[in-house]
């Protein structure tokens, strides 16, 4: 785990897992079971995954309330592709989420699924660069337009 949050937050420290003021225990965009390998053991596990406000979380179980602490959040602006992967697992409702620097594994439960978590992943992953692009836009723009009133 602490080389993917190196590689998306370049930084050689893991971080605190904090949530960033999100409510990830309330109406979540998306939520539902989903298996990840493990960071060190490269055993296949079921976690509960939560997908909100840019950030992808996962916990050992479902019953997530405001106490929760994820084992682990991956913001989607960071993320540059979100696809299916059964060929490159050899396994079947299978995807895959890269960064610049790495990509993880995910095997959703059916086709119906993983094809559910792709969709709103991407459209989170699209709506977060977009949102930081609109903000670069303006702030160039209020540049722009102050430097032309001089």
């Amino acid at each position: 785990m602490a080389s993917f949050w190196r590689a998306v937050l370049g930084s050689s420290t893991e971080p605190d897992c904090s949530a960033d003021g999100v409510e990830f225990w309330s109406n979540p965009e998306r939520g539902g079971w989903l298996m990840k390998q493990g960071e060190y053991i490269k055993t296949w596990r079921r976690r509960w995954f939560v997908l909100k406000q840019g950030k992808l979380f996962w916990f050992k179980d479902s019953c997530v309330t405001p106490s929760s602490v994820p084992r682990g959040i991956i913001p989607v602006s960071s993320c540059l592709t979100v696809k299916g992967a059964d060929d490159v697992l050899n396994r079947l409702f299978a995807f895959e989420l890269s960064t610049p620097r790495e990509t993880m594994y995910f095997i959703a439960d059916s086709d119906k699924e993983k094809e559910e978590w792709i969709n709103s992943i991407g459209r989170s992953i699209v709506q977060h660069s977009r949102s930081i692009t609109d903000q670069e836009i303006v702030d160039y723009d209020s540049a722009s337009a102050a430097s032309q009133l001089r």
